[in-house]
């Protein structure tokens, strides 16, 4: 216990529970958007129990990739395709590629049936088209593909289980009180809704990108980076998604004020018109 408690734990902890708030951020939109998919009265109970699932297998994963690292982190196939498909593929970057491939297809489904005629015809009783423990099971899943980046990410910073597994703990304690928050903006600001799919496109490119690079970076040769056509595949920087978000965000709030503003004009010249 005395070598837990060190200060170099302590700061190594302090700088864990940062970084899985960074991170956490795209796992806490998905988990807010997708529990609205499960009937009303189940909502709330949907992301309590994925979210508290989800944490305790992000806990059960980070001890088999401690466990595992290296089995995990060397390449299983070194592809060879000159000028088409090169590079090294390990477990990671199936995780990255199926996590990156889910998430797009998801987003663009949601938009797709946001726009839908038959998405004017919402059932107003609360009902929906996917059951509580079908949306509990996508929430998991998807929570132990976010967990890929903020394990391996945690994993260059220490390897103490004990100092990962409280850090987790304490982002899935964050995701429990924020979930409900975020996920009553989004109803109370349904536009914001159609901004988070488009930031969940977003995360799901950004995977893919990871993908690219995961078997090079799990063993520090840069030849077994992917490369599609002679082009390697490089992930986005988390500033630059970042500042895509803010931007998202920057142009949504304005685009509405502009609205506002529009409609008050309308409704003046009309007031006047009458008069």
């Amino acid at each position: 216990m005395a070598d837990l408690l060190t200060i170099e734990n302590l700061g190594n902890l302090l700088m864990l529970c940062f970084l899985q708030a960074v991170l956490g951020f795209d796992n806490l939109l998905y988990i807010s958007i997708e529990s609205q998919r499960a009937p009303v009265a189940q909502q709330r109970a949907v992301r309590f129990w994925g979210i508290i699932i989800a944490v305790a297998l992000r806990v059960v994963l980070l001890f088999v990739m401690i466990s595992l690292i290296d089995k995990l982190a060397e390449p299983f196939v070194v592809l060879n395709w000159v000028g088409i498909l090169e590079g090294g593929v390990n477990f990671a970057t199936c995780v990255f590629i199926l996590g990156g491939v889910f998430i797009i297809y998801t987003a663009v489904k949601e938009i797709s049936h946001m726009l839908s005629v038959e998405h004017l015809h919402t059932d107003v009783e609360g009902k929906s088209g996917k059951s509580a423990a079908k949306v509990v099971m996508l929430i998991v899943f998807m929570n132990l593909i976010f967990s890929f980046d903020s394990v391996l990410s945690a994993l260059a910073i220490t390897d103490v289980f004990a100092v990962l597994a409280i850090a987790i703990i304490l982002s899935g304690v964050a995701m429990l009180v924020l979930a409900d928050s975020v996920t009553r903006f989004l109803e109370k600001n349904r536009m914001y809704e159609v901004l988070g799919l488009f930031i969940l496109l977003i995360v799901g490119v950004v995977l893919l990108g990871e993908a690219g690079q995961a078997a090079a970076h799990a063993m520090h040769d840069d030849a077994l980076a992917l490369k599609f056509f002679g082009y390697e595949v490089v992930p986005m920087s988390k500033t630059t998604f970042y500042f895509s978000v803010i931007v998202l965000f920057a142009v949504e709030i304005i685009q509405s004020g502009y609205t506002r503003k529009l409609n008050a004009e309308r409704r003046a010249q009309q007031g006047g018109a009458r008069h």
